[in-house]
């Protein structure tokens, strides 16, 4: 099953290190990001989850859920979160599924054909409180994901929701954004824009970014 952008978040039940989830329902109204691991123990991976903790408070402040899944059954789990607190001065706050099954895995194509046959890759999902896929990224084993970067995403995503606008490259929280070329009405341009905007082209307007 190959999930695409806006494709509804494939529902389960699962093990995990905090007891059994309902995925649907353990996100309730939240934004979640589940990601994958090849294993327990892995020494790229132990810095991730170490830092994922770290960030509890900014997912909070943005209403997100993180959801750890790697092959592992629970047991191993538990050893593997008391090496990351240690290691990683922190506390694990979130559930890592234990995909032994190997259900979540395929219900999300984490196990590629061409590779071991039960180490899944290292995908991440972005899922907004309608249950829908916002963003998939794949890394390789050898590069830690950069957080700060699916932070600033979900940053976009939930600013684009809300109001007629796109975020231009290297984009961060505060910057200008980009007014959606589809939005003509000189009217509607004074009632949603205010601080008013400059138009570099006629399909390249930038303005101050609204508030969240």
């Amino acid at each position: 099953m190959s999930i695409r952008l806006g494709d509804i978040a494939p529902d389960f039940e699962q093990d995990s290190s905090a007891g059994r989830i309902r995925f649907h329902e353990w996100l309730g109204d939240s934004w979640g990001i589940l990601f994958s691991h090849p294993a327990d123990f892995t020494p790229v991976c132990t810095t991730e989850l170490g830092f994922t903790a770290k960030l509890k408070g900014e997912f909070a402040q943005r209403g997100v859920k993180a959801i750890a899944l790697s092959v592992d059954p629970v047991e191993s789990h538990l050893k593997w979160i008391e090496d990351i607190n240690e290691t990683q001065d922190t506390q694990v706050n979130f559930p890592i599924l234990a995909d032994a099954d190997r259900k979540v895995s395929d219900l999300y194509d984490l196990i590629h054909p061409n590779a071991n046959d039960t180490l899944t890759v290292r995908s991440l999902f972005i899922i907004d409180p309608a249950k829908k896929v916002r963003l998939i990224i794949t890394y390789p084993a050898s590069t830690g994901r950069n957080f700060h970067e699916i932070l600033r995403v979900i940053d976009s995503l939930q600013l684009t929701d809300h109001h007629k606008v796109a975020t231009p490259a290297n984009w961060q929280d505060g910057d200008e954004v980009v007014i959606v070329p589809s939005l003509k009405d000189e009217a509607e341009l004074q009632q949603r824009f205010p601080k008013g905007y400059r138009a570099v082209k006629p399909y390249l307007r930038l303005t101050p970014q609204p508030n969240r």
